[in-house]
């Protein structure tokens, strides 16, 4: 079917004028030129389904359009005539429809979506745990969207599903805040209860528990959950604080701790105060001077295994600045084996040696050096008396016992060497079985005196050959009339001008601080007298006593040999002996004697060392089983007590008989005349308090000058930290008598007043 359009003219005309001549025809359109012509595009509508939406929510756009290709921008989304798009804005967004035909111009159209934003939201807020106890935490966590949190109070940053750790003294309600970019915030809250800590008291303890009236207490409370107070006094206190009370009588005092909530608690600790003692007194009268003092109780063992030339120079100098002035040798039980170098029939000396149980027996080992190489280089280098052991238990062969030639022998070699022997004891401990004795009856007291007496016997011929040696036997003050000091004191009555005691009175194992301390000592006076007795009743009396041997333990020392506790019996042995008219003494030993980790150590015993020793000057780093013992000639607490004792033992001056009234217990004195002036020897044996002395000297009311020399725990106890430090001396210059002075705990004192 054809239409056909009829133009009016008007309308040709019109169309004329805009240069386009529209020619219709049949169905199609034509252009004056001919050919056929591409409708144009168009844009009917363009329209959203919502026109304002909340973020997050979607929208449809729809486009109807014709003759051309659709795309919705933002988002070059292709777009289809009547064909809805979903679109999801953040933000109000204007999107155009641009249809584009195959040739031609595109057109557009617009369509605005409003875009408001969405409200906050809080979908959990809570607390993990919602209960603590003060100190404790929890952990706060919001799960939130639309805004910023902030939990308050705290002003805490909060992420969402982020926990947030708080730790609130009390109970709290924890607000969580979301605030939009625009909007109104909403919050949510939890709260944390928070239940107050249990009051506890660890401990309360009072250091020290007992004191002296005037002395001060420290009160220590450890404790938690509250406030504490001690009473009486209402004392404020801080858990591991000392609070220091000073009580007039002994008081138990309280400690309270209170909680914020709950209940208090409470402990006790008691400070038992002993009343204040009034000064010991020492009172001594330089108008009564009793027997004369010698320094012969200074002295020392010495071993042939140790003195050789070599060591002769630090033996010197350690003995020199501790005052020694005797030696004993050539060693203890070593002495009834050693054979010096004599051989009968024979003027040649052999290299000394010792018997022994092993072929050959004549084979041992006899030390370093000579005699003669030993004299020179230690006694007359020192120099110092000497005193030897003549051997009675072995013969030169190592086939029978003692021969008294050889003992003259060495008497005579001694002189000729340059030395006067001063005193030469018959055998060691020859009363025991442990000692080397190859007689027919060995240890027998019958055989040994008989060995003594008569004019080939070892006094005859010992005086024989050097005239001005004392030729002394041995004793073990055994009191009985069966034994062995009433055979031999009998038996040799004439032909010894002194006798020899030991005096060890600890076993191994047994040892014991405060027996050692406080007791002992004066034993050592009980013993000698025993010995006196029996010299009066058996044998010549006031015959000489030589205490040859003595120590702490009479084997296998542990660490007491060389603490501040064998050092005070030393300091008391020395002044016991001075007083009992001892003529000689040696302590066992100087050298070369160490014990290692051998005895005992045990913790009951005072010290820092783990080691014993018989030997009261270190050997040094030549013997490392006593370790941090300090270098070669280092004084122990027991050589200290010699060099404290040099002062007093001085030849030319008398004993003094000092009055100790007080405390009698741990307060000791012993005194001599000092160079015009009066010298004594003070002990305080209390091992934790100092003590107060008060000293008068009879018949005088000032000093010129006073010196006092201590050596105590407190510079003993710096050996923890391998330090030997020596003693302290105070110059007090003129001072009032009677003079008070404060004696240390643990401590010996000289004091010397002119």
């Amino acid at each position: 079917m054809r239409r056909i359009f009829a133009l009016s003219a008007s309308t040709v005309a019109l169309s004329l004028s805009l240069a386009a001549l529209i020619v219709l025809s049949g169905c199609g359109v034509s252009k004056s030129g001919g050919g056929t012509t591409t409708p144009p595009a168009s844009i009917t509508s363009f329209v959203a389904s919502s026109a304002t939406i909340t973020a997050g929510q979607n929208a449809t756009l729809t486009g109807v359009f014709a003759n051309g290709t659709g795309v919705i921008t933002p988002g070059n989304l292709p777009a289809t005539s009547g064909t809805a798009v979903t679109v999801s804005p953040m933000t109000t967004t204007t999107y155009t429809l641009t249809v584009t035909p195959s040739s031609g111009s595109a057109v557009t159209a617009t369509v605005t979506i409003t875009v408001n934003p969405a409200p906050p939201t809080i979908t959990s807020f809570t607390a993990n745990p919602a209960t603590i106890t003060v100190g404790q935490t929890s952990s706060l966590t919001g799960v939130f969207s639309g805004g910023t949190g902030v939990i308050t109070p705290g002003s805490l940053s909060a992420t969402s599903g982020t926990a947030v750790t708080v730790t609130p003294t009390a109970t709290t309600t924890y607000t969580l805040t979301v605030t939009p970019t625009t909007g109104t915030a909403i919050t949510q809250t939890v709260t944390v209860t928070v239940n107050p800590v249990a009051a506890a008291i660890t401990s309360f303890t009072a250091s020290p528990a007992t004191i002296t009236a005037g002395q001060s207490s420290s009160l220590t409370g450890v404790f938690s959950g509250g406030t504490g107070v001690i009473t009486p006094g209402d004392l404020s206190a801080t858990s591991g604080t000392a609070v220091t009370v000073k009580p007039a009588k002994t008081t138990t005092y309280t400690l309270t701790v209170t909680p914020t909530s709950g209940t208090a608690v409470t402990a006790t600790a008691t400070v038992t105060v002993n009343p204040a003692s009034t000064a010991t007194t020492v009172t001594v009268d330089p108008s009564s001077p009793g027997i004369p003092v010698t320094d012969q109780l200074l002295g020392m063992n010495m071993p042939a295994w140790y003195d050789w030339p070599d060591n002769a120079s630090a033996i010197n100098s350690a003995f020199n600045a501790a005052g020694i002035k005797a030696i004993r040798w050539p060693g203890g039980s070593w002495s009834d084996d050693y054979h010096w170098g004599y051989q009968p029939g024979s003027s040649t000396l052999t290299t000394p040696y010792e018997c022994q149980t092993t072929s050959p027996v004549t084979g041992g080992w006899g030390g370093y050096s000579t005699f003669a190489d030993f004299v020179s280089k230690i006694p007359l280098a020192g120099p110092y008396d000497l005193a030897l052991t003549a051997n009675y238990g072995s013969d030169e062969a190592c086939t029978g016992g003692g021969d008294p030639d050889e003992a003259a022998a060495w008497a005579k070699a001694a002189v000729t060497d340059g030395i006067t022997v001063s005193h030469m004891t018959v055998g060691n401990e020859e009363y025991g079985s442990w000692e080397t004795d190859l007689h027919a009856i060995p240890n027998d007291p019958t055989t040994y005196a008989a060995s003594v007496v008569g004019s080939s016997g070892y006094y005859s011929l010992i005086k024989t050959a050097s005239p001005k040696t004392l030729v002394g036997i041995v004793v073990d003050g055994d009191n009985s009339d069966t034994g062995w000091d009433h055979t031999v004191l009998s038996n040799a009555k004439g032909s010894y001008d002194f006798v020899e005691f030991h005096y060890y009175p600890q076993g191994p194992g047994s040892e014991n601080d405060t027996a050692l301390v406080q007791q002992l000592a004066p034993n050592l006076t009980t013993n000698l007298n025993t010995v006196k007795a029996e010299i009066a009743k058996w044998g010549t009396p006031n015959t000489p006593i030589y205490v040859g041997e003595m120590g702490s333990v009479y084997t296998n020392p542990g660490k007491q040999s060389w603490s501040i506790t064998q050092g005070l019996y030393a300091g008391q042995v020395l002044g016991e002996m001075m007083n009992d008219g001892i003529s000689r003494a040696t302590w066992w030993i100087g050298f070369g004697n160490c014990n290692g980790s051998l005895g005992n150590d045990s913790s009951t015993l005072y010290g820092w060392q783990d080691f014993g020793a018989y030997n009261v000057f270190s050997d040094g780093s030549a013997d490392p089983t006593c370790p941090n013992a300090g270098p070669v000639g280092t004084m122990s607490p027991t050589a200290r007590a010699y060099q404290l004792f040099s002062s007093i033992a001085v030849n030319g001056e008398s004993v003094l008989t000092p009055v100790v009234a007080g405390d009698t217990t741990d307060i000791r004195a012993y005194a001599a005349t000092n160079n015009g002036g009066t010298a004594l020897f003070l002990f305080n044996t209390h091992q934790t308090t100092s003590q107060p002395v008060q000293i008068t000297v009879t018949g005088q009311s000032t000093s010129s000058s006073v010196t006092v020399t201590t050596y105590d725990k407190s510079i003993y106890d710096q050996s923890q930290t391998d330090v030997w430090a020596p003693p302290t001396t105070q110059s007090l210059a003129q001072q009032t008598l009677p003079l008070t002075l404060t004696l240390t705990p643990w401590s010996m004192n000289v004091v010397i007043i002119k």
